[in-house]
């Protein structure tokens, strides 16, 4: 079989009654936000806009705090505006509000992506193994009197990084797991360059959210079975909808038998309906995310969301003639493929030696 194919109704049937009534009261709230956007886009001014500003604002915030309440009952789920001190939350709001912004340009786009995936890292390490460190002695520019070091020191997270494979869900997902795997180069005291395994998912566009389908297709998928077995699956996806694609690529893994370590999933920004499907589906899995959107729309599309993140950060297909993977990473340009050049040798390394195969 080349293709497994995964409907929602598969996922939606594991949601409790709870969060069947939790969800229900995200979408009254934000049906309340949608008439407020009518109001604002209809171009009025004056006192009445104003009251509708502050009637937004006070709709976003009770659907801020039921989000909360939600999320604090699953420790699968993660969200940084939720657990972090306050001072720290304005600039992950100021990097989601420059994301969703129609007039980030492409460049700006990506460079808020890779300040995205550097905070995430940070939650998903804090606190692991903090009392023990890693020392760095690096060689500075300044070489009078005599060659200059400085000594710097990092906790000391190899046992918990040094076991990762990048599972990248091609193809928005690309350039997300090439930031993270970075950092945990980064962060590693051997300089460890992780594995990857490239999937080729997609949703059916065709459907809608109540019935829509996540294709695997197999035969474009690129990864090594054994390699995944007993590891850490990190999976860094900016935007998590559905969850459904994640889903559907695990539950194929623990099909043909692999038992991974943990499963861990990185989005900038997540719905709160894809995150309830993913930890109702799997166990053992863990969510970050920078920020949590409150609903989907009937095409499965997050709500306030970032429009067609796929194409803001790849740049459009062309229907008849998509981009492989190699021609996906020489879009990204020298300056990218450069500063990434390890994880990207590993890529074409992965790619390259599935299609040398019989």
């Amino acid at each position: 079989m080349d293709r497994i194919v995964l409907k929602a109704s598969d996922l939606d049937g594991l949601l409790t009654e709870k969060d069947k009534k939790n969800l229900s009261l995200m979408e009254g709230y934000y049906s309340k936000a949608m008439e407020s956007f009518k109001v604002i886009s209809a171009g009025v001014e004056g006192k009445r806009k104003e009251q509708e500003k502050d009637h937004l604002i006070q709709v976003y915030n009770d659907m801020g705090k039921l989000m909360q309440e939600i999320v604090k009952e699953e420790p699968g789920i993660r969200v940084y505006s939720f657990e972090t001190p306050q001072v720290l939350h304005g600039e992950a709001s100021r990097i989601i509000a420059k994301l969703r912004n129609t007039k980030t340009q492409h460049h700006e786009f990506v460079y808020y992506i890779q300040r995205a995936y550097e905070i995430l890292f940070n939650l998903a390490v804090d606190g692991a193994n903090t009392k023990k460190k890693n020392y760095f002695i690096i060689n500075t520019p300044v070489n009078i009197p005599v060659q200059n070091f400085a000594v710097h020191k990092i906790p000391d997270i190899d046992h918990e990084i040094e076991n990762s494979v990048m599972c990248v869900m091609l193809r928005g997902a690309l350039l997300p797991s090439i930031i993270m795997s970075k950092e945990i180069q980064e962060y590693s005291s051997k300089g460890y360059v992780t594995p990857f395994a490239l999937f080729r998912i997609k949703r059916n566009e065709s459907k809608k959210e109540v019935d829509m389908e996540y294709i695997l297709d197999l035969k474009k998928s690129y990864f090594n079975l054994e390699l995944l077995d007993g590891k850490d699956l990190v999976f860094a996806d900016h935007m998590n909808a559905t969850g459904g694609s994640l889903v559907t690529i695990v539950k194929y893994l623990l099909d043909q038998g692999i038992k991974p370590r943990s499963i861990k999933l990185f989005n900038v920004i997540s719905a709160l309906k894809g995150s309830l499907r993913i930890t109702r589906a799997l166990q053992d899995v863990t969510i970050y995310t920078l920020w949590m959107d409150p609903v989907l729309n009937e095409l499965a599309y997050i709500m306030p969301g970032l429009g067609d993140d796929g194409d803001r950060l790849n740049g459009p297909d062309m229907d008849d003639a998509p981009r492989n993977i190699i021609q996906l990473i020489a879009d990204y340009g020298a300056g990218i493929t450069s500063l990434y050049r390890s994880q990207v040798r590993k890529i074409e390394e992965t790619v390259l030696n599935k299609i040398s195969m019989p």
